[in-house]
């Protein structure tokens, strides 16, 4: 589509920059460029505002999210260009040789082939009884915070458009971060799951995410210290505390069986009253008010047995009938709390249902008690994380890096300056810098590219020609625009790279550790664009 520099096209509202110019000042002065011929396809998503407004509003989304979207569509939607030309990666449009689906078309369809794939595979499974127009079951996704509108607005537009059924709720998170900081290898915390598990168990990792995770989609916290802290205050200090206390009573007393004889029916009542707030705080997705409510019940538990306090009892003779009550009603109000947990914590779960001497348990479970049943021996069901393995895992993950400067022949200095948390690379001779060309660039226009989280469009002018490239310094230039017209630094004769967005002719030259610390390098002025960096 042709149109004046400076406009909009109509069909899609994209803005056109001048692509061959050789004097980049005169696109800066709003000459009239030489524009490409291209047709593209368009899906009409505008068709879809009624059903999106009544939808987003529905409670499929978070409150957050749900007013974000509303921004969309109180501006009025616009039809979304759904085509790339050449060359782009992903699918190409059937009968339209060099023109491909754009990718945030195609990436959420995957949904939908691998479940297909599985139902292929899975003679049980229907997959029209999943995805079908008239489908009852419940379909959740859960997604980062930078994907709301493909997942929120263009794909239920899409599943709408094409007869299937739309999610039942869209769960977004935040960023997560460690330490209060950008995840870093070289302070260790860019943890990978694989040094995670050689060193703690996931169900204290994923107690945290769940003590964390509530309705918002603020940014998630993995704070080492306060992650010991809390683990082994609530999981091994609150909840295990409970059956570690009550099973060697009940073994040593009465052979491991548990009597029929409930000593704090008012305490269980409340065990039993908390499920259904429990229950909807999962089925909200909740899960910080899920973990909240069950330890306050864990308090409540740990508070009662204090009181009562069996070991004093057991010294007194006479009293073993009522110790033997008092466990098992302890034990009892352990199982309820493995229920209420046992989303997050499977292999909690697992080892308490061994210890109990039952079948997998279930969430309506919580209904019954435990009488006259006989115990398995008691073994630890969970331990204290030692601050001692935390710090392996981050030395471990320090390690990681220094294996990887080490397979390059780099070496890391001591301190704390710029080269030790970045070390020198390998040494190179003079040919092999040589063969590198540098050259000045004049930013013509820096631009976001649609559906990137950190990159940037650049294009350049190095003289004689213009260079279309792709650089990661969104984070550090939230603003593109106030990019143009300045200088800065080039590799020239890099080879082309394909990347999703599109072909990426070169490299600029920036400093800085990453994030919003980016520098780009500028020359002195007066230089001009082409010349050459010796």
């Amino acid at each position: 589509t042709e149109d004046q520099y400076g406009d909009n096209c109509e069909k899609c509202g994209a803005t056109y920059a001048p692509t061959d110019l050789k004097d980049p000042k005169s696109a800066i002065s709003g000459a009239t460029p030489v524009l490409k011929d291209s047709q593209h396809f368009f899906f009409k998503l505008p068709d879809f505002q009624e059903m999106l407004q009544v939808w987003t509003r529905s409670g499929t989304l978070q409150d957050a999210v749900a007013n974000k979207i509303a921004e969309w569509l109180d501006a009025g939607l616009q039809q979304w260009d759904i085509s790339r030309d050449a060359p782009y990666f992903g699918f190409e449009i059937p009968g339209e040789p060099g023109k491909y689906f754009y990718v945030w078309l195609d990436a959420p369809i995957g949904y939908m082939a691998s479940f297909k794939n599985l139902c292929n595979r899975t003679p049980e499974l229907d997959f029209d009884a999943f995805w079908g127009k008239d489908s009852t079951a419940e379909l959740y996704h859960f997604i980062g915070k930078d994907i709301v509108n493909f997942h929120a607005l263009f794909w239920p537009a899409m599943l709408e458009g094409a007869g299937y059924r739309k999610p039942t709720g869209i769960n977004v998170h935040g960023y997560l971060t460690v330490n209060g900081q950008k995840m870093s290898k070289s302070r260790g915390t860019f943890i990978k799951a694989r040094t995670y598990l050689d060193h703690l168990s996931p169900e204290y990792l994923r107690y945290y995410y769940a003590a964390k995770l509530g309705r918002g989609v603020d940014d998630l916290d993995l704070n080492l210290e306060d992650f010991v802290q809390k683990v082994n205050s609530d999981l091994v200090g609150k909840v295990v505390n409970i059956a570690s206390r009550c099973a060697g009573f009940i073994h040593k007393g009465n052979g491991g069986l548990l009597v029929d004889n409930n000593a704090a029916p008012e305490l269980t009542e409340a065990f039993l009253a908390a499920a259904p707030s429990i229950a909807d705080a999962y089925e909200a997705r909740d899960f910080a008010r899920a973990m909240r409510e069950t330890m306050a019940l864990a308090d409540r538990a740990n508070a009662w047995i204090a009181d009562k306090a069996p070991w004093s009892l057991n010294k007194q003779e006479g009293k073993q009938d009522e110790v033997q009550a008092i466990c098992a009603t302890g034990i009892n109000l352990f199982r309820q709390l493995v229920i209420f947990l046992k989303p997050v914590l499977p292999l909690l779960a697992a080892d308490a249902e061994a210890f109990l001497n039952v079948a997998p348990l279930t969430w309506n479970d919580h209904t019954t008690l435990l009488a006259d049943h006989q115990l398995n021996e008691f073994k630890p069901l969970m331990t204290r994380i030692d601050p001692v393995k935390v710090q392996a895992m981050t030395d471990a993950s320090k390690e990681d890096l220094t294996a990887s400067q080490t397979d390059t022949g780099a070496a890391a200095p001591a301190g704390n300056g710029e080269l030790a948390k970045d070390p020198l690379s390998p040494e190179i001779d003079f040919d092999a810098f040589a063969a590198i060309d540098l050259r000045v660039a004049l930013i013509v226009k820096a631009e976001h590219v649609e559906g990137a989280d950190k990159l940037l469009r650049l294009t350049l002018d190095i003289g004689d020609e213009q260079r279309n490239v792709f650089s990661g310094i969104k984070s550090a230039y939230p603003d593109p625009s106030k990019l143009d017209g300045r200088l800065t630094m080039m590799i020239a004769n890099l080879k082309p790279r394909k990347m999703k967005f599109g072909i990426s002719e070169g490299m600029v030259m920036a400093a800085g550790p990453g994030g919003e610390e980016i520098y780009l390098l500028s020359p002195d002025s007066g230089a001009k664009p082409g010349q050459r960096i010796k």
